[in-house]
Order: structure tokens, then sequence, then C-alpha cells
């Protein structure tokens, strides 16, 4: 019996899956569908579907459908809802129910691992496909930042990730950090792990040791200064990859000492720290070396740190322009949480705050995979598209993909992609101050009851005319 009703499944989902297969081309919510089902990606991404019997919501489309959600201008579920019923309709389907019930229960039936793994799945892809003209002397180099994110204030999320210490109880919103590792090569994101904002082991090391499994030997890592430690260096150097880091302001730098090598460029050595680290044990502490040699040089006003030793191998101008492509990272994580809109997370428990996490990754990456595939027919580097435009025009082409047989010209598509270039601005600076005024409200600093309470009535005195007005809240 057990037999039968697993074959009973298997041919359920493949039914399933040709019913989907039909229609996909023309739901906008779906396209990402074509990318999920590719030769490279069809194999992890069956691995990772679970078993399920037929509905309206398959794990295939309610991921196509998240997809949709975060690339969308307003990423609510009946938004998500109300397109697919329309586009049902277009292709001769009944528009079935606008309830968003049946479809967020779908979501959470996602396997939890499931978009992270295509995203990793995806980021590999990229990696294994990149032109050698795209590296840095043949050599990958991959970015370490972190950044945060909010949630909504429930409960759940405030247990797990709590609001900052500074606010008053109801005043904030739960908060997570983040770090990712992105390809400079590329742009894609290879993994990101993240926690809570405070607490043990939450800090940015303890999120960058849970992602030394995204680097192999060969690889190069460029960071600003938080990441120039002992342990992690020496973490690094285990696995065979190489490093440029920016000095930590903690460390004293004198280019007296050492082995001279120019001016202020030396090689020295790095005694490991008497006291040990909190997070790890005796036995860890004890299997780090004594002594670390790296080389430290002054590059305009910044002191890097690196192990490149050799000078002839790698110059300290060449050691100051990977340096700059550090810069890179900044620009993706804007990416994410502002074009895309990961800034705030919208689930309401952490569970499925970390899914949503996982579908902005694989929808970041997706979009890096069309950029790649414009970058290598216009003949430049991926860097020098734009992200946004990139997502403009693939949503303007989904949306209109049922409207006539253009939607099979995907040569036209990568064209279009690859028309804006991005500035080339190196060295630029931007002051950081804001130009737009904020609006004239106070910040709630207390539970909201009180805080109506307490700022019931607001005057604010107009020096200009001389009058004061009352506006009630």
């Amino acid at each position: 019996m057990a037999n039968k009703s697993k074959a009973r499944s298997a041919r359920q989902q493949r039914r399933l899956k040709k019913q989907v297969q039909k229609v996909v081309k023309k739901v906008d919510s779906m396209v990402f569908f074509n990318l999920l089902t590719s030769p490279q990606l069809l194999e992890p991404l069956e691995e990772l579907l679970p078993e399920f019997r037929e509905r309206l919501y398959p794990p295939t489309v309610t991921l196509a459908m998240f997809l949709g959600q975060v690339l969308s201008a307003d990423s609510s579920c009946q938004n998500a809802l109300n397109q697919a019923a329309v586009n049902r309709v277009l292709s001769g389907l009944p528009a079935g129910s606008v309830n968003t019930g049946a479809y967020c229960e779908a979501r959470k039936r996602l396997p939890q691992e499931m978009a992270h793994e295509l995203a990793r799945q995806t980021s590999a892809l990229l990696n294994a496909h990149t032109p050698e003209r795209w590296l840095w002397r043949g050599r990958h180099v991959k970015l370490v930042d972190g950044t945060t994110t909010l949630m909504p204030d429930t409960a759940e999320n405030q247990v797990q990730f709590p609001q900052h210490d500074q606010q008053e109880s109801g005043a904030g919103f739960p908060i997570a950090r983040l770090v990712g590792v992105i390809s400079l090569a590329n742009g894609a994101l290879l993994d990101v792990a993240m926690g809570a904002y405070k607490g043990k082991g939450t800090g940015e090391h303890g999120l960058f040791r849970e992602l030394l499994e995204c680097f192999v030997e060969g690889d190069v890592v460029v960071a600003d200064s938080y990441y120039s430690s002992y342990f992690l260096i020496a973490a690094l150097l285990r696995l065979g990859v190489d490093f440029v880091f920016e000095q930590h302001g903690a460390r004293n730098t004198d280019f007296r000492a050492g082995q001279k090598l120019g001016s202020r460029d030396h090689v020295v050595k790095w005694s490991k720290p008497k006291a040990r680290p909190e997070w790890m044990t005796f036995e860890e502490y004890a299997s780090y070396p004594q002594e670390l040699t790296v080389r430290e040089t002054k590059i305009r006003k910044k002191v890097l740190v690196t192990s490149f030793l050799e000078p002839c191998a790698v110059c300290k101008r060449d050691l100051g322009k990977l340096f700059l492509q550090r810069w890179n990272a900044e620009l993706d994580l804007r990416n994410i949480k502002e074009t895309l809109g990961m800034g705030r997370l919208s689930c309401k428990t952490p569970q499925m705050c970390e899914k949503e996490l996982g579908v902005y990754m694989l929808a970041y990456n997706l979009i890096r995979l069309l950029m790649a595939e414009a970058a290598v027919q216009a003949g430049v580097l991926p860097r020098q598209l734009s992200f946004k435009h990139t997502v403009q025009i693939w949503i303007a082409w989904s949306q209109r993909q049922f409207l006539s047989d253009a939607s099979e010209d995907t040569a036209a598509l990568f064209k279009l992609i690859g028309r804006v270039r991005v500035g080339n601005r190196p060295g630029r600076i931007e002051p950081r101050a804001v130009k737009q005024r904020p609006k004239p409200f106070p910040r709630l600093h207390t539970h909201s009851p009180q805080s109506t309470q307490k700022h019931k009535v607001i005057w604010v005195s107009r020096k200009a005319s001389g009058l004061t007005q009352c506006h009630s809240l």
C-alpha cells in the first residue's frame, strides 16, 4: 500500500508540473518558474520538494508567487492573489478564490531551507559559469559585510529578535543582524547568516564564522576593519584563503618594526591574544598558531592588512585598487534592502521571516543571473549594469508576456537590460547627511496607548507668521 501511495503521489506531482508549465508563460508571478526548472537547478529543486497532494498552490507555484511578492511594490498577499486570479482568467482558467488564507497556509508549508538552498545553488551556478576575464587575476574575490533588517512588532518576533535596548517596550521593532558573502565578479549573494541584534554569539564575527563554508582554497576575501581579527584571519589562512582588510582602529601600526618592503609597507608578526574569547573552547584556542605573519601597508589614509606578502606579486597600488572594490558590498546590500524592499520584512513569526529572507536571496540572485547573461551578450562586466534597471525591465517584460509572442524573444530582453550602464565614479565620497526634512511629529518613545495620552495635543510654533496652531492627533 505504501508503494502504491508513493507512486500515486509521484504521478500527481508530475501532472501538477505539466499543468503549471502550460500556463507559466502567461502568469507574471510565475515567470521565475522557468529559471527554477532550468537543467542546472531542476535536480536541486526536485530534492527540496516535499510530498504534497493535489492543491491549488503546490510548492513550486507558491514559491513563484512568493518571489513575485518580493519584487512587487505592493508586496501584500492580497495583491499576489489578485494578480494570480487575473492571470488565470486571462489564461482561460477559473479565477479561483481571492481569499488569502489558502495561500498563506501554502507559504507556511514551504520547507524552511527550500528558498535558501535554491539561492545558494543559483549563486554556485553563477560562479561556475563566470568568465575568466571577470575574475581578479583568475581568482574569485568575495566581499563580506553586515547590515540589519526590521520585522513586524509581534510577540514571537520580539522573543527571538529583540528590539534595541535603548527603546521602551512597544516603541520599537524587532531587529535582526545579517552578514552576507557577495561575489565581486558577478554580484551573486553566496550566503547569509541571520541572528539577533544583541546577545551572545550574535555579533558579525559569530555570524561570519557560520559562513566559512562559502570559501574555498584560492579565494580572496575583502572586508572592512571590523573583520581584521586575529582569529578570523587565522581561520581564513587555514582554508588557504587570502584576504585584504582595513586595519582595526584598536591595533597600533608601527612601520619602523618588521621586515621593510617599501615606504609604509612592511611584513610583521602578530602574536595570539592571551585572553581566550568566551565563545571559544580551550581546545580550539590551543589549536590556533602562536603567531601570524601579515603584511601592513598604508595607502592614502588607510592602513591595509593582507596575506599577500610579496610586493613583486601584488604591489601597493593593486591592493588599493582591490580594496576600493569593497564598496560594491554596500551597493549590493542597498539593492537588496531598498530596491527589493528587504529593509523591513513583513512576516509575523521568526520562522516565516527566515523563510522570507531566503526568498529575497533567491529573487536577488535570479536578477543577478539575468544581469550576467546580459553582460555576456553586451561584452561588459556585470558591475557595469544597473540592478534597478534590470528589475524594472524584468517586471515590465513579465507583466506583458501574455499580450504577444514577443515573450519568446529573450535576446531582446537581454539587450534591453544591457542598454543602461552605471556611472564610473571611483573614489566618490558622499556626506552622511539627509537633505529632506522629517515630518514634524514626535517619535514614539513609550507604548502606544500611553503615548497617545501623553501627546494627545501638540503645539507647533510658527515663528515666521507669529501664530501658534494646535494639532490634535
